[in-house]
């Protein structure tokens, strides 16, 4: 028998995320597999922002669904010999028993010398969203962006793609030593401290003829002030996330910003990653020699231990990760 663990959510999550929301099950389950089974045991989890508002948890145990990278222990499944990684929206459990391999995914790149937890967070899900809602601002050289959450597993990426088009780049971080790791390490144009220096202060320096293309992950009074203050005649704006209010019991009220993007003619796209999932080869022909070659850079918060998932997740609320926070929770190979 193996003994697997798992986070649960018994309830709904109610306004701040806390630890005590989560509570760990264990089970037993068999090492006699059956013809096309699988048997993985979990090498890295991601944790990420959208888990606080999105999947519902996994079976009888409640299990906080999300992605892992596993590695196969057992197998009678020919597709998926001994050792092999995959990729599987397993859920935050140590192992994990696949019935027929389908709903397992091989790692699509060659890694090199890459770590697996590059499938979770450059080179996976966080990645791809830089990559394609980046994409959907329709960017040009010599114009001026500004992303939020820039130091953050998306942001972070966000602006490295907007230097490598040519645009202007200010980023918007929630200490000193993230804004410095954006522009020494990163090369962004521009990072302020949101804590430390008003939206409007900052763009009086960095952007005076206003902002032609805006990521948005935080939502809120951030977003609102770009649209009415901030945004250049023809600007265009991703909204991939809005962190800020996650926590909220009850819907905030902003001012009407229907006049401002009206009369500057502004283009607002909200966007779910999975609609371009038949297009992300294309992104990773793009973005992996870029990761292998260090021109595009990124960073992990590792937490070690499956024991730390409740911990790395409610961090993500406090501003605690620089780039993709990661959970390992077994050794490889």
């Amino acid at each position: 028998m193996v003994k697997v663990r798992h986070w649960s959510r018994p309830q709904p999550f109610q306004a701040e995320v806390t630890e005590k929301d989560l509570k760990l099950v264990e089970e037993d389950i068999s090492e006699d597999l059956q013809p096309g089974e699988v048997l993985l045991e979990s090498v890295y989890l991601t944790v990420d922002p959208y888990m606080r508002v999105h999947g519902e948890p996994m079976g009888e145990h409640k299990t906080m669904f999300g992605e892992a990278c596993l590695k196969v222990i057992r197998t009678r499944n020919g597709e998926f010999p001994l050792g092999t990684l995959a990729l599987a929206f397993s859920g935050w459990r140590t192992h994990y028993l696949s019935k027929d391999g389908k709903d397992l995914r091989p790692i699509p790149f060659d890694l090199g010398s890459l770590s697996p937890s590059v499938t979770l967070g450059v080179l996976g899900m966080p990645g791809l969203t830089a990559y394609f809602g980046f994409r959907l601002l329709e960017p040009k050289a010599g114009e001026v962006c500004v992303v939020n959450g820039a130091a953050g597993a998306v942001g972070s990426i966000v602006g490295q793609l907007a230097k490598h088009k040519g645009l202007t780049v200010i980023g918007f971080a929630g200490s000193d030593e993230k804004c410095q790791w954006l522009t020494k390490e990163l090369k962004f144009d521009y990072a302020f401290n949101y804590k430390k220096i008003s939206l409007e202060n900052a763009l009086k320096t960095a952007a005076p003829k206003g902002v032609d293309v805006f990521f948005d992950n935080v939502g809120g009074e951030f977003f609102h002030q770009m649209i009415t203050k901030h945004m250049a005649h023809g600007g265009r704006i991703s909204i991939c996330g809005s962190i800020s209010n996650y926590n909220d019991t009850e819907k905030q009220k902003f001012p009407q910003i229907n006049m401002d993007v009206l009369m500057n003619e502004l283009t607002i796209r909200g966007f779910n990653i999975l609609t371009y999932a038949k297009e992300f080869q294309t992104a990773w022909n793009e973005m992996v020699p870029l990761v292998k070659t260090g021109e595009l850079k990124f960073k992990e918060t590792v937490f070690d231990g499956f024991d730390k998932m409740p911990n790395a997740f409610v961090g993500l609320f406090k501003g605690e990760n620089t780039g993709k926070a990661i959970v390992k929770a077994s050794n490889y190979p």
